[in-house]
This record gives structure tokens, C-alpha cells and sequence, in this order.
């Protein structure tokens, strides 16, 4: 399957440009070129939504949205540049301990907010959940992959989304499971837990085992990210239609609710299968609508900004100190009924690269072993160092892989 190619998405608006008395010819042209598209099975190539475009009498430019459309099919066939190495696996644990399925990844900071090398992960417990484990699920390792200390044991079902903040603190979600049931724990899922570097647990929010809608209840929440001020967002929740919240819930840094937004649908603030969050360095939040396979940007205050579809399925999303844009999609391709129409079609699994700022998509490494036949394979989970990616398996290999640059 081709993947999207680089993409800007404030240059939608040069083919308006064509000189009118041609525009009957060129609108004909377009059409052919999208009906020949259709019919190879490239149409369904979504136009980023952001392309809404009129003439100067405010009705729909047919010529524009023709060409925007063609040209998001022509795009579609360009693989961007991968200029990083083999995935190797990464992160020893101890003897007898083998990987669980793992979504979270980030890097640990200090006391001041600055990242030191080390990584946190979250993992499920050797399996796909933390169910009668006694196993800790949460992980400090070395930039070498050495585990460093570990906690968490007993607390969780399903640990699934990771933050740490800017004192270090470091914030996990329990999304509970895909079909949102707690089944008979008790004090666990629902929830998200903030804990200190050691291991400390300092807040929790959600009622443990209790799924709802209210200020302090989730179903289903899937990742958390904690602003410089201290403000705290949740996505909640994991929602592929099993019963999870599709909405955005906004907290203090003392736990007190401030805001949600959202609701269960398509359009711009609507959500279905809200899977990653990030900020960028202008305090923008980023939302992986994974089930609508595209990210949303928001204002601190809920206002929508931008949809962008160029970086396929999200399952994770990271944003470095530069602003550079890192999103693991572990999802596109996975045809539920065996009816021909996979998820997200023109976009394979893997890790897409690009700027945060501009929404342009520059590099792109591929699942090492997508498995279209499950649900998910490769990396959910991403984060980004120096030169090194890592990818956080929820699938396939399980554990982390690291992909190095090439030199």
C-alpha cells in the first residue's frame, strides 16, 4: 500500500489560480484523472479536511476541490524518505521476564523538566494485561536499555497511555481493556494515577472500577498530558465503538475539573477512538482520533484548530523540544470483516515523521512486520532522541524497538 507523501497543508489554495476561460477543460481533465482513480481503487484518499475552499461568491470552487482531491490521490503514492536503520530490539529485563504488549513510552525528565536520556515504559505485565500479575508495569530504563527500577505492581488492568511533567512527575492511564469491563477487580481501571519518580503514588483521577461521564469519572481513558502550568488533559476514552467516552477532560494541577469537550462522531471537535495526546511548544494540544484516522489540534481551551489526515491511523504521538512531530500508526489496514475495505486505505503501519508547526510530512519508517489480519501490530507507542526513534509495540514483537539513523 503507498503512504502520503509530503504534504503542506497552507498550499491548498494555488490551483485556484487557473485562468477561467480554461477552467471548463481543466475541470474535465480532473474529473477524468479522479474517475480513473476511483475505479484502480485510490479514491477513497481523503482530502485533508482544511481544504475547504470557495470562490469569491462564496460557493463551493468545483476546479479547486477537483484538483485538491487529484492531487491527494497523486500523493498518495509517494513514500516519503525512511533514513533510519533495521528496528533492534532495546530494554533488557530481568531473567524469566518476557515483553508484554506495550503502548506507553516517554522520556523520563528530572526535577526541572529537562529530559536526562532515561526512558519510561509501561507495559502489561508480560501479557496483554496486568490481571492477577504481580509483575511491575512500570519501567525506568537507561539510554542503553538498562532497567533501572521498576513499581506499579497491583495497580493497574491495562496500563495504556504515559506523560511525565515538568517536575518529573510521571502520569499513567488504565484504559481497562478494548471492551471497556472491568470483569471482578477491584480498586483498579478508570483511572488515571499520577505517581513521583520512585514510584510514590501522589494523585489519582477517575473513580477506581467505576466507568462514567461525570468531572471525576472516565471510561476508558486512554493517554494523559500535563501542560507547563500544570494543567492536566485526558483522553477519554479508547473507543473503537466498545463503550469508551469520546471526549477531552481538562483538570487543574490539583485535580480539580476545569472543562471537557467532545462528543462521538466525524466532525471537527467530534471524536471516535481518541488513542494518543501531545503538546507542542505553542501549548497546542494533539489528539489521535485513531477510528477517524486523523489528528486534531486544539487550543488549551478546546477550541479546534486544524485536522490533519497526512499521518495516517494514530496510535501515538510525540512532539519533541523542537517541535518535530513523531505518530505510530499500528492500525491502518485491518479489514474487520474480511470485506475489502481495510481501515484507512493508501496507508501502511509504521512511524510517520514530520513538523508539528507546519503539518508537513517528512520521513517514514515502516512496520518492520505489519499484520493485517489483527487489529494491531507495531508501534503504538513513540518517542524520539538524538538521532534514535523507539516504538513502543503493542503487537508483533512486543516490548521496544529502536531504530537508529543511518550514518
Amino acid at each position: 500500500m503507498a503512504v502520503l507523501g509530503p504534504f503542506h497543508p497552507e498550499s491548498q489554495d494555488r490551483t485556484s489560480r487557473v485562468d477561467a476561460r480554461g477552467k471548463d477543460a481543466v475541470v474535465a481533465s480532473l474529473s477524468k484523472c479522479l474517475a480513473t482513480a476511483q475505479s484502480r481503487g485510490l479514491a477513497s484518499r481523503r482530502v485533508p479536511q482544511r481544504a475547504t475552499v470557495s470562490n469569491r461568491n462564496g460557493r463551493p470552487a468545483t476546479l479547486v476541490l477537483l484538483a485538491l482531491a487529484v492531487a491527494g490521490l497523486v500523493s498518495a503514492q509517494v513514500r516519503p524518505p525512511n533514513p533510519y536503520g533495521e528496528g533492534e530490539r532495546w530494554g533488557a529485563l530481568p531473567e524469566g521476564r518476557p515483553w508484554g504488549s506495550s503502548s506507553a513510552i516517554y522520556p523520563h525528565r528530572d526535577s526541572s523538566g529537562t529530559q536526562t536520556g532515561k526512558v519510561w515504559v509501561a507495559e502489561r505485565c508480560a501479557g496483554s494485561n496486568c490481571r492477577g500479575s504481580d509483575l511491575d508495569p512500570i519501567l525506568l530504563f537507561d539510554a542503553e536499555g538498562r532497567l533501572i527500577r521498576s513499581f506499579g505492581s497491583g495497580l493497574f488492568i491495562w496500563p495504556h497511555g504515559i506523560h511525565v511533567d515538568h517536575e518529573g512527575n510521571l502520569w499513567v492511564t488504565d484504559a481497562v481493556d478494548t471492551n471497556c469491563e472491568t470483569g471482578n477487580e477491584a480498586g483498579k481501571g478508570h483511572q488515571v494515577l499520577k505517581f513521583s519518580p520512585e514510584g510514590e503514588l501522589l494523585m489519582r483521577l477517575g473513580v477506581a472500577g467505576f466507568p462514567g461521564e461525570g468531572e471525576n469519572l472516565f471510561r476508558c481513558p486512554s493517554d494523559v498530558v500535563v501542560a507547563p502550568n500544570g494543567d492536566v488533559y485526558v483522553g477519554d476514552g479508547h473507543n473503537h465503538g466498545h463503550g469508551g467516552n469520546n471526549r477531552i477532560v481538562r483538570f487543574d494541577k490539583s485535580g480539580t475539573f476545569l472543562a471537557a469537550w467532545g462528543k462521538a462522531g466525524s466532525g471537527p471537535g467530534e471524536f471516535r477512538g481518541i488513542h494518543a495526546l501531545a503538546m507542542d511548544s505553542q501549548g497546542r494540544l494533539f489528539v489521535g482520533d485513531r477510528a477517524n484516522q486523523r489528528i486534531q489540534i486544539f487550543s488549551d481551551d478546546g477550541t479546534h484548530i486544524a485536522s490533519w489526515t497526512q499521518f495516517g491511523s494514530p496510535s501515538g504521538i510525540f512532539i519533541d523540544p523542537d517541535d518535530r512531530l513523531f505518530v505510530a500508526d499500528s492500525d491502518s489496514g485491518y479489514d474487520p470483516d474480511g470485506s475489502g475495505m481495510p481501515r484507512n486505505p493508501g496507508f501502511e503501519r509504521g512511524i510517520y515523521i514530520g513538523d508539528a508547526r507546519t503539518g508537513v510530512l517528512q520521513e517514514f519508517i515502516p512496520d518492520p512486520a505489519p499484520d493485517l489480519g489483527r487489529v494491531t501490530s507495531g508501534a503504538e507507542g513513540v518517542l524520539a532522541y538524538e538521532e534514535v526513534v523507539l516504538g513502543a509495540q503493542v503487537g508483533g514483537s512486543r516490548g521496544v524497538l529502536k531504530y537508529a539513523k543511518r550514518r
